[in-house]
């Protein structure tokens, strides 16, 4: 399943996403990763939630994100969920290229029985509508 979290910037996206990680420790026994853009979640998220830092590995575009989190579910079949803070500054603003990463996302998660959120900072009327046939939005 991929979930989003839609919000202008400073809508509460990131404590929302926060929740979702500790949720996600909750349910489940295998591995939770979050990937975000730079440190900035490394004090707000519980030492079991494997941090990874996008910029550490010079991931810039939708096509490097999805090359990465796809070596992310090979190398660990543990892994049952991985959060994205921050995709439009990892990926891009081009709501295009998002609309296509979304969908070969969702064949991802169907394919390695992974979960992942990502968390959009724009208007939700600006997501086109064809995300939402493969993904499903957290409120």
């Amino acid at each position: 399943m991929v979930s989003l979290l839609i919000g202008p910037k400073g809508t509460g996206k990131t404590k929302r996403l926060i929740e979702e990680i500790n949720d996600a420790l909750a349910r489940t026994d295998g591995n939770v990763v979050v990937v975000e853009k730079n440190k900035a979640l490394s004090f707000n998220v519980n030492y079991r939630a494997r941090l990874v830092t996008s910029d550490d590995y010079g991931i810039a575009g939708f096509d490097e994100l999805y090359a990465f989190l796809c070596g992310l579910c090979a190398s660990n079949h543990d892994i049952t969920d991985i959060l994205v803070d921050a995709t439009l500054r990892i990926g891009s603003r081009d709501t295009v290229e998002l609309s296509a990463f979304l969908k070969r996302i969702a064949k991802l998660s169907d394919d390695t029985e992974t979960d992942f959120v990502f968390t959009i900072s724009m208007d939700e009327s600006n997501v086109p509508a064809e995300v939402f046939e493969v993904c499903r939005k957290i409120s």
